[in-house]
């Protein structure tokens, strides 16, 4: 089992402008983070825009170069969802706020990954409880909502589904603040 301790993989699904920017602050953060998507135009554009970021990070006097450097070794691009996420310890998706095509995704996550694996959805208004019944895994299924500009806006609200253990809300929450954000439950 995995703990707060332990997540050395983050998954993100979905490279539209929210995936970009939780990718940013996952490989900044320290994780080995590869983004998914279907679309390798999409990825390759999200590559572009997150070395771009950095670079303006570097250029401010807000980021150190050798960060940049690591962070962009550490991020990875897949557009393959089941071999992007085999090895992940935490995915995060970032998909359209539709909720067929999201419990869509984690009914094949929940297929390809392994059983510690932590899922959670950048959602910010659709049920996470609904979402967690896609999987056999509830109890390791939460609510991660970030805000745009991802790599800018420091606040992540945690938000628990019914049967989500309080481990996965620790591993959210660690997570969270190791890519530098303040986190906050809501209810």
């Amino acid at each position: 089992m995995i703990d707060e301790k332990n997540v050395g993989t983050v998954v993100v699904v979905g490279a539209g402008i929210m995936g970009t920017g939780i990718a940013h602050v996952g490989a900044l953060g320290g994780f080995n983070t590869i983004l998914n998507d279907v679309s390798e135009e999409l990825l390759q554009k999200a590559r572009e825009g997150i070395r771009k970021e950095l670079q303006k990070g570097v250029d401010l006097g807000k980021i150190d170069s050798n960060a940049v450097v690591g962070a962009l070794n550490r991020l990875v691009l897949d557009n393959v969802l089941e071999h992007a996420a085999k090895d992940a310890d935490l995915v995060i998706e970032a998909v359209p706020e539709k909720i067929e095509v999201k419990l869509e995704v984690f009914a094949r996550l929940d297929r390809a990954c392994a059983p510690h694996t932590v899922f959670a959805s950048n959602t910010s208004a659709l049920s996470i409880t609904e979402m967690a019944g896609a999987t056999k895994r509830p109890d390791r299924f939460i609510g991660m909502h970030f805000f745009n500009p991802v790599h800018k806006m420091k606040l992540v609200e945690i938000v628990r589904g019914l049967k989500t253990a309080d481990s996965t809300f620790r591993i959210a929450e660690s997570v969270s603040r190791k890519m530098g954000k303040e986190t906050i439950e809501v209810k």
